[in-house]
């Protein structure tokens, strides 16, 4: 008899039977491994941060922290999820190249471990607020040097992010003319999706010569860099995952190296999508099977509305996420398949030319690592279909982390103009309003 499938140690049936579908689920267990596996084998001088933008679902992050993953966050709402999981505002950092006055003004009232800021003007609205006080700064760096392996560079050439390094060079005397802020160090990401262990390695040296450069041109003590991360998962056919042992020799030695002149500095790490990727599952149900022209496909019940990241907007070439059936895992892969979502756009596909067991209306189907950066970068509002439910499955028991939107949802917030609302309804008379005890 061929063992029922599971996600987490939990049936996959009765995940989507309890909470329905489309689904993301989170395995608890490939969290807690992601992280300690990567900490145990690092230089302890190097604190880990964990990027919410990647999954900013409260439990995820309440995860990563009781592990010790310090919080890094990009906005009122993620610096509101990083407080409700557990952070003590010393374990927070915050960035972005676009910081409200409100959320420079909350960060330096709770007094998080650092700002980071991208311009000398931010330094500035930040030496503004902190009087009286005194609020840690690190000062974002767009470096001289050239990144190595990133899919999405972030640094380096002209952008948006951070001051560039031959600007810096000259600062030292507005930066010491500042006496609320407490210039701790710099910050240096140069991009994300990176599989070569060697090129992270190079990154790293790199932000850590730009720290040394910078603090001795400036004039000021080096307390802490970060160095970024961009570590990558694959995702695609003819891609690998990072070389771990490699990565840690590499990353240790250039920390050791490094802290051999500044032996107090203090080194972050960020990581979002390697903590979290390989954890998570997009779940949906086949709703048709039908064939065009030669062609099969399979209509699912969630698309890129909920997970913009494996439709490949964007990408020159489409290349498919890992995708499995959940119903039949164990089957031969006979057929071939183009699945789509339920959205009225030709790009709503999901995966072209998959391999899988026959698929019959009912099946369920998984997009695998897929634990980050998927409904929170995704258009969730496309045809109001809403944001789905997320579960995270923890030692052996599936939790509701996320209701899925209701229309309810969806509409509540919207006005009608009296004069538009001839009948006058009330809009719990147009649909029905159950109390929300199941997705």
């Amino acid at each position: 008899m061929t063992p029922e499938p599971h996600l987490g140690g939990v049936p996959v049936e009765e995940i989507a039977h309890r909470f329905g579908t489309p689904t993301y689920v989170y395995d608890g267990g490939s969290l807690r491994e992601a992280y300690t596996e990567l900490r145990a084998g690092l230089h302890p001088a190097v604190d880990l941060f964990y990027s919410l933008k990647a999954n900013p679902n409260v439990s995820v992050t309440a995860l990563l922290r009781a592990m010790g993953a310090g919080m890094e966050v990009s906005s009122l709402a993620e610096l509101a999820t990083a407080r409700w999981a557990g952070a003590r505002p010393e374990e927070i950092i915050m960035l972005g190249p676009g910081k409200s006055a409100e959320e420079l003004r909350l960060a330096v009232e709770l007094g998080i471990r650092a700002v980071v800021c991208e311009s000398l003007d931010e330094v500035a609205a930040v030496d503004a607020l902190s009087r009286p006080g005194r609020t840690r700064v690190l000062l974002r760096v767009n470096p001289d040097f050239t990144t190595k392996g990133s899919r999405l560079a972030m640094g380096g050439k002209p952008r948006q992010f951070g001051t560039d390094q031959e600007t810096l060079r000259t600062a030292g005397t507005v930066l010491r003319g500042l006496r609320h802020v407490e210039l701790a160090g710099i910050h240096v990401y140069m991009g994300t999706r990176i599989l070569d262990a060697a090129d992270i390695v190079h990154n790293t040296r790199g932000a850590l010569a730009a720290a040394t450069e910078l603090a001795t041109a400036i004039g000021f003590p080096l307390r802490e860099v970060d160095v970024g991360g961009g570590l990558g998962v694959a995702y695609f056919d003819q891609e690998t995952d990072l070389d771990l042992a490699e990565l840690l020799t590499g990353v240790n030695a250039a920390v050791t190296d490094f802290r051999a002149a500044h032996p107090d500095c203090r080194i972050i790490m960020e990581l979002g999508r390697y903590l979290t990727a390989r954890s998570g599952t997009y779940l949906v149900r086949a709703r048709s099977v039908k064939q065009s022209r030669g062609q099969q496909f399979v209509i699912t019940d969630g698309g890129m509305n909920h997970h913009m990241a494996a439709i490949g907007v964007g990408s020159f070439v489409k290349r498919n996420f890992p995708i499995r059936s959940l119903s039949h895992p164990d089957a031969p892969a006979t057929e071939r398949y183009t699945l789509t979502g339920p959205l009225c756009t030709p790009e709503d596909v999901l995966g072209r030319n998959v391999a899988l067991p026959p698929v019959a209306p009912g099946d369920l189907i998984g997009v695998e690592r897929s634990g980050a950066y998927g409904p929170t970068a995704s258009p969730v509002l496309f045809l109001s279909h809403g944001y789905p439910a997320e579960v995270l499955v923890l030692d052996g028991e599936a939790h509701l982390v996320r209701h899925r939107d209701t229309v309810a949802d969806l509409l509540g917030r919207q006005q009608l103009v009296p004069p538009l609302d001839p009948d006058r309804l009330d809009p719990d008379q147009l649909w029905a309003t159950p109390e929300r005890t199941a997705p």
